[in-house]
């Protein structure tokens, strides 16, 4: 589970509701019909701009926010330069029965020991991360989409409450409903946009970037242990895609 996203979103909740609790009591934030304008209207929205699959399919992208933990970068190298060292004393068919739980790093390794040529090994794999990316953009593309839908939706519940409340002016019992409507509607559209849609779009970006660094790393990996590179060259080539202050912690790999 991924703990800043947790603690992130618990945090914005509890001051939420703490900065509404200190100013007067939690139930006159509680609207049935702004949470159905807001929260139906957005739902409805997105089935309009995307095909039903994409949408179920982008909800389980999104479960990549909380609970997708990606192998460190720097574990990869360390594998990479491990089954060179083995590649290198044993040959490649050795690699075949080493231990690798990576799925990715596991079919670049079958291609291979199979003998495939460097050339098809990366034009394979590249178009297997390509088509990954592209769905994960679909799944960041509907949370950008339901941000922009939220708070329009919660403008739309505003001038709802604004057309109820005007329309029976003669009844003041009736303005104060109407306003709760036409505010409330716009406080859901913001807090849903701004707490869940957008920080979980950016999260899943992220996310995706981390995942096309290992790809790449394993790419280039699998590259050179099919062309033969020294474990240790190798190794200096895949720090290479690291940062400064991690290409450390990527050292030491058997051999």
């Amino acid at each position: 589970m991924d703990l800043g996203t947790v603690v992130g979103l618990v945090l914005g909740i509890v001051l939420l509701l703490g900065s509404i609790l200190v100013g007067g009591s939690l139930g006159i934030f509680i609207n049935i019909p702004s949470i159905l304008v807001v929260v139906g209207g957005t739902i409805a929205g997105s089935f309009i701009s995307f095909s039903l699959p994409d949408v179920i399919g982008s909800f389980k992208i999104a479960m990549k926010a909380f609970f997708n933990k990606l192998e460190p970068p720097e574990e990869i190298i360390k594998e990479l330069t491990t089954l060179a060292n083995i590649a290198r004393r044993e040959g490649l068919l050795k690699l075949e029965k080493q231990p690798v739980k990576n799925p990715f790093l596991k079919k670049a390794i079958m291609y291979c020991v199979d003998g495939h040529e460097a050339e098809f090994i990366e034009e394979v794999l590249s178009k297997e991360v390509a088509l990954t990316a592209e769905r994960h953009e679909m799944g960041q593309n509907l949370f950008k989409t339901m941000a922009d839908l939220a708070p329009a939706f919660g403008m739309i519940g505003t001038l709802i409450g604004l057309v109820q409340m005007l329309s029976s002016m003669d009844d003041p019992k009736s303005i104060g409903p109407s306003m709760a409507v036409a505010l409330l509607t716009t406080l859901y559209g913001a807090v849903l946009a701004n707490l869940i849609f957008t920080p979980i779009a950016n999260k899943l970006a992220l996310r995706s970037q981390e995942e096309q660094l290992n790809y790449r790393l394993i790419i280039e990996g699998v590259i050179g242990l099919q062309k033969g590179l020294n474990p240790r060259v190798l190794e200096e080539i895949l720090k290479a895609f690291l940062p400064p202050k991690k290409r450390e912690a990527a050292s030491g790999g058997e051999g």
